[in-house]
């Protein structure tokens, strides 16, 4: 703290005491054991003053002593010596008494110190009232050899006396705030409030007073409430919408030498609906192409607000201009934007422009305001022509037709035209998707449908197509049409039984028992519903067996004229009936009625409708006789199983004539000595054709009776040379058209004698392929020609 403000608390607290000590004339004393005594009869008082000297005593009355249980002491004190709170004293201090005095308490012998043998109390650190306003100590008087306790210990306090050394806080600063503009002046704003540490009991060092430093001439405070208020008519958020205020508030009651602190309070100016909408221009004009699709945008306008929030939302409104209803403006809620957009279709042929007028409304509007604020604007269309599709003259067709309408019957019209002023020609088109059996035609140029192919209504009643309407000068202008065509009914069913009826007839049942109940079903729809007329067939109308009843419900039912029916005699009856319905011509049908004859109960309830119990007179029933049955079947099967295994067993494994193509090839396990080995095998085979009349039956080709050999060619029986046999086969086969167009390998066992080719075979020969001369093979015909060439050709490549 600075020297002069030192200075000014010193002298301070030296007036105040001095006031104190001259206001109080008397002072009781309380005793330190808490008797009260007289300075006569002794105890322990306090000289009661902050700052007096030692030897210093106050005057005083006699037969009273002070009150000392309180001292003061002030707080901030920062001298250099410590500084006197106050003095005890005892009677029994007379000057000569060996005592001694003891401080005990709060703060006992660091913050406060007592003089042992005068009793002064001395401050020790500097006091701060706001961190401990008061102190409780206690003295006592004790002997100083013995320490042993002269008087009962007492209890005082030192209270520390404020100064003014804390300024005025806002702890909830900074403020913000708002009000409405245009606000009426005094209209308040909000409230702040300070807080002093200092004492407000004492003094006036926590006495607050307010005022503004900064936000004049547009708010003010109230000095003592803090209340801040509208000081300036008309304050407009649109002109200015935040203002900063400076708020102070001193203490000592605002005079000089008060401590002061400052906060700030930011006011904004909430928006009111005080302005209205506006239109950035008195005139707006669009184009819009005539073949703009329903809910489309065709144009947009814009009304501003100055205001925000809620006050600055319009709404659109179409006031003039618009009769039918053709167009309807919206509000976009993001861009507060007015979208103009079509109800209804355009068509430049009828209707070349528009003018609107529409109407930008405030949503809100405030109390007292006369209603919401409105702009209004003039909207001027422009429809612009554009190359439609064929309109039809219906956008749905319903055609009806008779089912089995001859081939090529006209079944109706569809029209379309070109909305254009141009007029282009117009084609029609059925589309095959909606007709995938092609079942309509349409006329391309007048748009006349016709049948196809013929129809039943029992099979579809209804056939939905779809008509196409192009334009012949732009192909891609094409339009649809939905036609449904109903198949309209005529009599080309005839009724017949609803189900495939079987009745059965008790032997014991009576003459007009009831056999069974038949009714009809008809394929037709008449308009008048079904009626059906039931006979039995002319041949039947006198049958002696059975009748028909008609009901009332559509159905006939069949009844027995005698009960002389028996099983043995006939068991199942075919009672022909024939209906007819009433239509335009009308149909008939007969249909059979299958009766069967029934062993009943006494009751009449069936219990067995076949002829087992006389067909079985041994008492065998159905049952046995089938598994009977199956066994004997069973057992054939078995017996032609066992056959066929038989014969394919014994049938010899060789190729059936018919099937073979190759020459028989006659193999021998056992391996001779050469040719000269006559005995390793039987060439019987080879010299004994006279067992099969001198003819070897060819294995590759059908036998021909023409190819038979002939008389001429029979040998007799020993004199057979196997070269003249081979002639003849060779001759045979080279002649015979019906060989196949191959080559086929014979082989045989024996070469026959004084062969001039010799062996055929190159394994056992010594000669080189090259000294072999094929020649002769030419002359054995054309198979054996071409074998020679084949092999000479090989010989002059090989020496090329």
């Amino acid at each position: 703290m600075p020297k002069r403000s030192e200075e000014m608390l010193v002298d301070l607290w030296m007036s105040l005491l001095l006031v104190w000590i001259t206001c109080v004339p008397s002072v009781s004393t309380t005793p330190v054991g808490g008797q009260s005594r007289t300075a006569q009869t002794g105890g322990l008082a306090a000289a009661a003053a902050s700052g007096l000297g030692e030897g210093q005593r106050l005057l005083s009355r006699a037969k009273r002593g002070w009150v000392w249980n309180q001292m003061f002491v002030l707080e901030e004190f920062s001298g250099r010596d410590p500084i006197l709170v106050g003095r005890l004293h005892t009677d029994l201090d007379v000057g000569n008494k060996n005592i001694k005095y003891v401080l005990a308490g709060e703060g006992a012998g660091t913050i406060f110190a007592i003089n042992e043998l005068t009793g002064d109390i001395h401050a020790m650190k500097r006091l701060d009232r706001e961190e401990k306003a008061e102190y409780t100590l206690t003295a006592q008087v004790i002997n100083a050899d013995t320490d042993e306790p002269l008087e009962p210990p007492s209890e005082f306090i030192i209270k520390v006396q404020d100064i003014n050394d804390n300024p005025p806080q806002f702890i909830e600063g900074p403020y913000r705030a708002s009000v409405p503009e245009m606000s009426a002046v005094g209209t308040p704003v909000t409230r702040v409030t300070a807080t002093d540490a200092d004492d407000p009991v004492y003094g006036n060092s926590a006495k607050l007073v307010y005022s503004i430093l900064d936000g004049q001439p547009y708010f003010s405070v109230d000095p003592n409430s803090a209340t801040i208020k509208i000081a300036l008519q008309g304050m407009d958020r649109e002109v200015k919408e935040e203002y900063f205020v400076v708020i102070q508030a001193k203490d000592m009651g605002g005079h000089m030498g008060g401590l002061s602190g400052t906060t700030t309070v930011t006011i904004m100016l909430t928006d009111i609906n005080d302005n209205p909408p506006k239109f950035s221009k008195s005139l707006y004009e669009f184009g819009i192409p005539e073949d703009l699709p329903i809910g489309k945008t065709g144009g947009k306008v814009k009304a501003t607000d100055r205001d925000i929030g809620e006050n600055a939302k319009s709404t659109y409104n179409i006031i003039e201009g618009d009769d039918q209803g053709t167009f309807e403006i919206i509000t976009d809620a993001q861009t507060q934007d007015g979208i103009l957009r079509l109800r209804k279709p355009l068509d430049y042929e009828s209707k070349k422009a528009y003018t609107l007028k529409v109407e930008a409304t405030n949503v809100r509007s405030e109390p007292g305001s006369g209603g919401p604020f409105k702009d209004t604007a003039t909207i001027k269309i422009v429809v612009e022509d554009a190359d439609e599709p064929p309109v039809f003259s219906k956008p749905m067709y319903l055609l009806e037709v008779k089912e089995n309408a001859p081939v090529a019957t006209v079944i109706g019209r569809v029209a379309a035209r070109d909305p254009d002023s141009s007029g282009s020609l117009v084609r029609y088109f059925i589309d095959r998707h909606t007709d995938l059996e092609r079942q309509f035609h349409i006329n391309v140029d007048d748009g006349n449908i016709t049948l196809a192919k013929p129809l039943d209504r029992e099979t579809d009643m209804w056939h939905n197509i779809t008509v196409t309407a192009t334009e012949v000068r732009n192909h891609s202008q094409i339009s649809r049409a939905i036609v449904a065509i109903r198949v309209m009914d005529i009599n080309d069913n005839a009724p017949e039984f609803a189900t495939e009826y079987e009745a059965y007839l008790c032997e014991n049942g009576k003459p007009g028992q009831v056999i069974h109940t038949v009714s009809a079903v008809d394929k037709d729809d008449p308009s008048q519903g079904h009626r059906f007329d039931y006979r039995l067939v002319q041949e039947m109308q006198s049958n002696p067996n059975f009748t028909i009843k008609h009901n009332q419900d559509n159905s006939i039912s069949v009844v027995a004229k005698h009960d002389s029916f028996r099983r043995q005699k006939q068991e199942i009856y075919f009672l022909p009936i024939v209906v007819s319905d009433q239509g335009h011509p009308p149909m008939s049908s007969t249909n059979t009625l299958t009766i069967r004859v029934c062993g009943c109960s006494r009751d009449l309830v069936v219990q067995s409708c076949n002829v087992e119990a006389y067909v079985l007179p041994i008492g065998l029933s159905m049952g046995a006789l089938i598994a009977i049955l199956a066994c004997i079947i069973l057992l054939l099967v078995i017996v032609v199983l066992f056959v066929t295994l038989r014969r394919h067993k014994n049938e010899p494994l060789i190729i059936k004539d018919d099937e073979d193509v190759r020459e028989n090839i006659i193999r021998y396990d056992d391996e001779g000595g050469g040719e000269e080995d006559t005995e390793a095998f039987d060439i019987a085979t080879l010299q004994n054709p006279d067992g099969i009349n001198g003819y070897l039956p060819r294995k590759d080709i059908k036998p021909d009776l023409q190819f038979m050999p002939r008389a001429g060619q029979h040998s007799g029986p020993n004199g057979v040379d196997v070269d003249e046999f081979i002639n003849v086969r060779l001759h045979e086969a080279d002649n015979d058209p019906t060989a196949p167009p191959y080559d086929s390998i014979q082989i045989y066992g024996y070469e026959g004698r004084g062969s001039v080719a010799g062996s055929l075979s190159s394994l056992e020969t010594a000669s080189s392929d090259s000294d072999q001369n094929y020649d002769y093979l030419r002359e054995w015909g054309p198979r054996f020609r071409r074998l020679g060439e084949l092999y000479s050709v090989g010989e002059s490549d090989r020496e090329t």
